[in-house]
């Protein structure tokens, strides 16, 4: 895409130049992701998943938005040793409010904990005293 068209292109919200790759097969190496994603565009970084809850995982970083909305496009979906990836742009905001809820979820389990009582078992669970 020339530049001049790229300066008229208006790209929606959510693209940016990280794209974040889920279903990844475990056993692909970085030099794989830089073959798959660099045909697109040259790449800052990629980080993969190591911890056993972010392997199949990786964060990909184009230099040019355009590239990593070209790569997102067309390799979503695309098929890596039996596997169809899911590409999707990374969106800070969405991550960031995904981490607050389940904080929050843990507080209030925490304080559900601390505050209620086990039930008595000379006591019906409907109040009704027990004979």
């Amino acid at each position: 895409m020339s530049a001049r068209i790229r300066s008229n292109t208006r790209l929606a919200p959510e693209v940016n130049r990280i794209l974040y790759v889920r279903n990844l097969p475990f056993s692909i190496k970085n030099e794989d992701m830089f073959e798959i994603f660099g045909k697109f565009g040259p790449i800052r970084q990629i980080r993969m998943g190591s911890k056993p809850e972010t392997k199949g995982s990786a964060f990909v970083v184009f230099d040019d938005i355009f590239d990593a909305k070209n790569a997102c496009d067309k390799l979503s979906g695309y098929n890596v040793m039996g596997r169809y990836l899911i590409v999707v742009y990374y969106q800070k905001d969405k991550s960031d409010k995904r981490s607050e809820v389940r904080k929050r979820m843990e507080e209030v389990q925490k304080l559900r904990m601390k505050y209620t009582t086990p039930a008595r078992p000379d006591t019906d669970p409907l109040g009704a005293e027990a004979e």
